[in-house]
């Protein structure tokens, strides 16, 4: 139920990515209209959707270099989020220096870093999955 979810919100940021920007800039700004965002905003979203849904969709054992990027970037936000933050705006939004964080920005920047090691455990093969899928029927 999980995997469907967020392969839903995958789904949406994929299609739809400016509701869901604008629903996190009006939840971690005090001034979200204020913001001037940058044209490749849309394009990080969109790619942030294709990342869920590839690596909730994919049917590989072992470890990827998007599915580790994803684990590193979530492992990153829950330790360490004011960097990340901080690059983040800098890479969504023109004008930084005029946005006001509202004060749980941190936290929900957490949330969203176990949110990619959520998507992370989900991408792996249940423990007892262990058959081959060479197709040889073995």
């Amino acid at each position: 139920m999980l995997r469907k979810l967020l392969l839903g919100f995958g789904f949406a940021e994929l299609a739809k990515p400016r509701p869901i920007i604008d629903a996190c800039e009006r939840i971690g700004l005090e001034n979200p209209s204020a913001t001037e965002r940058r044209p490749q905003a849309l394009r990080g979203a969109r790619l942030e959707g294709l990342v869920f849904v590839w690596t909730l969709l994919r049917e590989r054992d072992g470890s990827t270099v998007i599915t580790a990027l994803l684990g590193l970037a979530g492992t990153i936000l829950v330790v360490l989020p004011r960097p990340i933050i901080e690059l983040s705006q800098s890479l969504v939004d023109e004008n930084t220096a005029e946005l006001e964080l509202k004060p749980w920005v941190v936290r929900a920047a957490r949330l969203l870093g176990a949110l990619y090691l959520l998507v992370v455990a989900l991408s792996r093969p249940a423990s007892g999955d262990s058959s081959p899928t060479d197709g040889t029927g073995a």
